[in-house]
C-alpha cells in the first residue's frame, strides 16, 4: 500500500473521494475509470454526486477481500484523477452499519432480510446493491430493556477517528466507553441513544 495516501481502508475495501471541479469533469473521470476497469477486468463501485464528487470503492468481488488487483487499479485511478486536476479527499469517507441487540438472531434475522430485501452474508445482512448500510446482530445473554435495541456503527479511516469523536462531543455527545479503542468508541447523545465510531485498528482479540 506504499504510495496510497489518497486511499483509506474501511470494512474490507479501499476508498477515495475525488473533487473534479465540475460535474462535467467528474463525469469525465467516471468514464475514464470505467474504461480502465474494463481493460483490467476488475470493477470498482463508483458514485457520482453533484456538484463534482466521484467516490470510488475497491475490493475483489471474487474473493470478498482486498488483493493486489485493487491496489493496482487504485493507483491507475489516482493517476487518472491527477490528469484532469481532480483533488483527493478522505475526511468524509465512512461506512455505516446498523446493529440490533438480540438474544435470538436466528428468530429475527429473516424479518429484516425480507423487509429490506437484503442478502445474508455470514451472520450479517447486506444490501445486494451495496448502497444501504449493512445490519449485524449483537448476541445478548439476557435482554437489556434499559438500553436501545439499535445502535449505529460508523466506520471511519483510522486517521479521522479522533476528529470525528471530538466533533460529536462538541455537539453535545458524551463518551460512554473507550476501553476498546482504537477498535471502537461508544458515544451517546443527550437522550442516551448510542453510536460507535470504529476503525480497523487493534481488532485482533476484540469481541
Amino acid at each position: 500500500m506504499d504510495g496510497m495516501g489518497q486511499w483509506r481502508f474501511t470494512l474490507g475495501s479501499i476508498r477515495s473521494d475525488f473533487r473534479a471541479g465540475s460535474f462535467a469533469k467528474a463525469g469525465q473521470l467516471v468514464a475514464s475509470i470505467a474504461e480502465a476497469a474494463q481493460r483490467a477486468d476488475h470493477h470498482p463501485d463508483i458514485e457520482l454526486r453533484y456538484p463534482d464528487l466521484v467516490r470510488v470503492s475497491l475490493f475483489t468481488h471474487a474473493t470478498g477481500s482486498l488483493t493486489s488487483s485493487d491496489v493496482d487499479l487504485a493507483r491507475q485511478i489516482s493517476s487518472l484523477a491527477r490528469s484532469i486536476g481532480a483533488d483527493s479527499e478522505t475526511k468524509d469517507i465512512q461506512m455505516v452499519e446498523i446493529a440490533i441487540d438480540t438474544t435470538d438472531a436466528e428468530r429475527i434475522r429473516p424479518f429484516w432480510a425480507a423487509i429490506l430485501r437484503y442478502d445474508q452474508r455470514g451472520s450479517a445482512l447486506v444490501d445486494p446493491l451495496r448502497i444501504g448500510p449493512s445490519i449485524w446482530f449483537q448476541q445478548m445473554d439476557v435482554e437489556r430493556p434499559q438500553r436501545d435495541r439499535f445502535h449505529v456503527d460508523i466506520s471511519v479511516p483510522h486517521d479521522q477517528a479522533d476528529s470525528r469523536i471530538a466533533e460529536a462531543l462538541a455537539a453535545g455527545g458524551v463518551m460512554v466507553e473507550d476501553r476498546y479503542a482504537r477498535s471502537w468508541w461508544v458515544l451517546a447523545d443527550a437522550d442516551g441513544n448510542e453510536a460507535c465510531i470504529c476503525t480497523w485498528q487493534d481488532r485482533a482479540g476484540q469481541s
